[in-house]
């Protein structure tokens, strides 16, 4: 079992950056990659970013490329989002995810662990 705990979420004006953490615990934190996805009301789950166990590999949607950077710290048990140059089509609920192997993934349906989402707000 591996619970994932988001937080850093947050309201921030166009052109700004905001930093959102998820805290993993339960099976070792080095031994599976993880991603991130985001939601709004009335769409699907869309892809954001990913890292493998190592953080060695690193795969991001075009929509965010050059703007967001995924990463993680094995000794902290803590995967990161790092969020700059926001734009308003950026708001949505964060979610980090958790893929029981050491590969990373862009399909959802890969991670068998999710977390309960953290609030993106970008405004105008």
């Amino acid at each position: 079992q591996v619970q994932l705990v988001e937080s850093g979420g947050g309201l921030v004006q166009a052109g700004g950056s905001l930093r959102v953490s998820c805290a993993a615990s339960g099976r070792t934190f080095s031994s599976y990659a993880m991603g991130w996805f985001r939601q709004t009301p009335g769409k699907e789950r869309e892809f954001v970013a990913t890292i493998s166990w190592s953080g060695g590999s690193t795969y991001y949607a075009d929509s965010v490329k050059g703007r967001f950077t995924i990463s993680r710290d094995n000794a902290k048990n803590t995967g990161y989002l790092q969020m700059n140059s926001l734009k308003p089509e950026d708001t949505a609920v964060y979610y980090c995810a958790a893929r029981m192997r050491r590969s990373y993934s862009l399909n959802e349906y890969e991670y068998d662990y999710w977390g309960q989402g953290t609030q993106v707000t970008v405004s105008s």
